[in-house]
């Protein structure tokens, strides 16, 4: 498991994320899976573990998008893993966020693929 960078928020979470200032390594997360992400997991490539979930209690419907927002970090290499409500888990590694604004993530019920933009 991967650990999660404490600084990494959730902006749908915090009431006060207007209020915050935008991280170079800021994404938008879009479901495109077809299927419900139950957990989202954003870590350093550089980090071995996870941590916690940073969706917290809610859950991410297929053609929904999340903002997530970054505080504090100057790396770019990040890793995503997301698992579904059966516990199922999809990983993409080495995303450079600061390149990247968008990530959207496709499944066609054998192989996950991801848009970057």
């Amino acid at each position: 498991m991967k650990k999660l960078a404490c600084g990494v928020v959730l902006v749908a979470l915090l009431a006060w994320a207007g209020l915050a200032w935008a991280g170079t390594q800021d994404f938008t997360l879009v479901n495109d899976t077809g299927v419900v992400i139950n957990a989202v997991y954003c870590s350093p490539s550089s980090e071995n573990n996870w941590q916690e979930d940073i969706l917290g209690v809610d859950t991410l419907a297929s053609g929904e998008s999340v903002t997530v927002k970054f505080s504090g970090f100057d790396h770019c290499q990040w890793d995503l893993r997301i698992e579904d409500t059966d516990g199922n888990a999809l990983e993409w590694t080495g995303l450079n966020l600061c390149d990247i604004s968008r990530v959207t993530l496709h499944w066609d019920g054998s192989n996950a693929t991801a848009d970057l933009e």
